[in-house]
């Protein structure tokens, strides 16, 4: 029976590379990104060094061009802003960002690999009341691929974090695919940055030391290969936004920050309940989405969440690094599909593979 110690990856949408990094986790070879954002690119190629990133629109590129033989496993997802939730004024088929997955069927036709995995928002599975998943579907079965879908929770695969992702997985090698069992065990944010060093509003290190050598299953993990705290970099936020902060407990919004500090606001009554959220400490995290934008607030300390909690609590590990300014940084953090969630597919991938 075939062995597969090696299996080829391609990235398209990589983004900064969290599929990537759960692939590599998983022991896959990614040998080849495209990303059409610069600075997610050049996040990619730094912590990616032996894989080539292609920066460019995908449908300006040939598939012929990029890799010769068949990869084993194409991934990816395409711009979700078309299907997200929050986007209420342009969830419509016209939407460029909705038919990028045109491009990423065209390359499945092109390259024909073995495995397929399909990454996006909740909101794919219902866009159009399940149009775009049953087309996917279809022209996967056309192509020779049997598929399995589902909406998976970051936080069931060891993820310190609410987020929930459509993932679809085809092959076709004729396997019946389950996806992994869940992690019963939940990681909370206290447990996942407990030992990153102390920050105020604003603070911007390079590094810095932990500030504790006890680790746990979680932070084990993120500290592999680091022996200090990197990108230590907080937004600076105006003093009347840390005052706002201190009026707000854990798991509370800015509904209890006081009305008169809320002056600058014309109106308070469409305020999206995910402003100003403190973390809760014992619980997993809200979504790590822009977390810039909607000022996430650490649980201890009155002040946004730096760059390297951020990217803990997606489960990017600590020698992970990121490039861009800070709002190019935090976006691709937000942006990203959590490595440890990324990693538990692969791994089922490769265990199915190998059983087959």
């Amino acid at each position: 029976m075939k062995k597969y110690n090696k299996f080829i990856g391609v990235d398209i949408f990589s983004g900064a590379g969290g599929m990537s990094m759960g692939a590599s986790m998983a022991g896959i070879n990614v040998k080849i990104a495209i990303e059409n954002n610069k600075h997610a690119a050049e996040t990619f190629a730094l912590n990616h060094p032996n894989s080539k990133v292609i920066v460019e629109d995908i449908s300006k590129i040939s598939s012929n061009e990029i890799i010769n033989d068949v990869p084993f496993i194409l991934f990816g997802g395409p711009p979700c802003q078309g299907f997200s939730n929050s986007n209420t004024r342009t969830k419509n088929v016209e939407n460029p960002n909705n038919l990028l997955f045109e491009q990423y069927l065209r390359f499945v036709k092109e390259l024909n690999p073995e495995w397929v995995v399909f990454e996006n928002v909740e909101g794919f599975k219902y866009f159009e009341k399940g149009f775009l998943v049953d087309e996917l579907e279809r022209r996967l079965d056309y192509l020779g691929y049997s598929t399995k879908s589902s909406i998976l929770w970051a936080s069931d695969y060891g993820v310190p974090q609410n987020r929930n992702r459509f993932f679809l997985v085809a092959n076709r090698k004729n396997i019946e695919f389950e996806f992994p069992q869940i992690h019963f065990k939940k990681i909370s944010v206290y447990e996942a940055i407990y030992d990153l060093p102390t920050l105020v509003n604003g603070d911007s290190f390079d590094e810095l030391p932990y500030k504790t050598k006890i680790l746990n299953s979680y932070t084990r993990i993120m500290r592999k290969n680091s022996e200090k705290s990197f990108q230590n970099y907080v937004s600076k936020n105006k003093e009347y936004v840390i005052e706002r902060y201190k009026h707000i407990g854990q798991g509370q919004n800015w509904s209890a920050i006081p009305s008169q500090l809320m002056g600058n606001y014309k109106t308070i009554q469409n305020t999206h309940s995910g402003i100003y959220k403190r973390l809760v400490a014992d619980k997993p995290s809200v979504v790590i989405a822009n977390y810039r934008k909607n000022m996430l607030i650490h649980p201890f300390e009155n002040r946004g969440l730096s760059v390297r909690e951020a990217a803990r609590l997606q489960s990017f590990p600590d020698n992970f690094l990121f490039k861009g300014s800070l709002m190019h940084i935090q976006q691709q953090i937000g942006n990203a599909v959590p490595p440890l969630l990324a990693k538990a597919i692969f791994e089922q991938i490769i265990k199915l593979s190998n059983k087959n």
